[in-house]
């Protein structure tokens, strides 16, 4: 197998990238990493890692980056000799078998549509997200696509199931709409034309209409929405467990008592912040796609972005876009 990186994309890049590929290819020593960068500073971040270059990593070299400012065109114009858009080509050649970037999420969506191309009839490709709940969700889309019709929602929902059932192995999974009540002539009319496809789609377990305030709860195991929506909807869920871990932490320390109390429930306390924290599914696929492409957060540190490399690296073992091919 192979994965392709870019090693440049997002906030921390190349350093954290490096990290976190370090512990992948000491771990999966028959699996090549292509990284693909800036090869200077690669080898530079490399030596923050105490541990020999391993073997199986091969940097593919390019001082051409996409900034997270860029216009999403730029990938395939002026910037088409970039690390992301060499990875992308290197997928569509069959010089990779997954590709990984934590860079602009808009050029990497346009990249991948118009270089790796959708699956026959796919009409758009969309982020699977996980909400990291006690039991997950998986969302679709997080933000790619701002604007959609009934029809790509349905095939969103049909996409997302046959994900979640491979990938986080649920047994017919519970499939929701978002919305803004959970009656059946709620939303927009595309939310309600939505909601007919999908309680008349035999192959769908739809579960009904779901409100924001529900999804703590986990009411379904796949939940469709916009990209605009379901962007929204993620940042909250992240700035909110930040928040309340932060507030939780100042509780606990503001006095002597309350800092034995601590001591006592940090265990409780780690694993109430890891309910908020998606590091451990790493990266988000765009569904839809006829060859798997990952998005890791552009905040990704090394335990994400390794995390980001496992969960590509299962998605080929289990060849999820051949079946999701298949299926459609």
């Amino acid at each position: 197998m192979r994965i392709a990186i870019d090693a440049m994309g997002g906030d921390n890049a190349p350093l954290e990238i490096v990290k976190g590929t370090y512990l992948s290819a000491v771990e999966n020593p028959a699996v090549d990493i292509l990284l693909i960068g800036d090869k200077a500073k690669i080898l530079e971040a490399f030596k923050e890692v105490e541990g020999e270059f391993p073997n199986n990593v091969k940097i593919v070299h390019t001082n051409v980056e996409i900034s997270m400012e860029d216009d999403p065109m730029v990938v395939m114009k002026e910037k088409s000799d970039s690390s992301m858009a060499i990875g992308l080509s290197m997928l569509k050649e069959n010089e990779a078998d997954v590709f990984l970037s934590a860079g602009n999420t808009g050029a990497l969506h346009v990249g991948s549509t118009l270089m790796v191309r959708k699956i026959k009839g796919v009409r758009r490709s969309a982020i699977a997200t996980i909400l990291p709940f006690k039991t997950p969700i998986l969302m679709l889309d997080a933000g790619a696509n701002p604007e959609v019709t009934e029809d790509i929602l349905q095939q969103w929902a049909i996409i997302g199931a046959k994900y979640a059932e491979i990938m986080l192995s649920i047994n017919n999974p519970r499939v929701g709409l978002l919305n803004n009540g959970t009656e059946e002539k709620k939303g927009t009319p595309v939310h309600q034309a939505a909601y007919q496809l999908l309680v008349e789609n035999e192959n769908i377990n739809f579960v009904g209409n779901i409100e924001s305030k529900q999804i703590p709860h986990s009411p379904c195991d796949v939940l469709v929405t916009d990209g605009f929506t379901g962007n929204i909807v993620l940042k909250l869920i992240e700035g909110l467990g930040m928040y309340m871990f932060s507030s939780l932490k100042d509780m606990f320390t503001s006095n002597l008592l309350t800092k034995l109390s601590y001591t006592t429930m940090k265990g409780q306390l780690k694993e109430f912040k890891m309910m908020f924290d998606a590091s451990e599914y790493g990266g988000a696929p765009f569904l839809g796609l006829s060859k798997p492409v990952f998005k890791a957060h552009g905040s990704s540190k090394a335990y994400d972005f390794y995390n980001a490399i496992k969960q590509a690296k299962r998605c080929c073992e289990l060849d999820v876009i051949g079946t999701i091919s298949n299926l459609l």
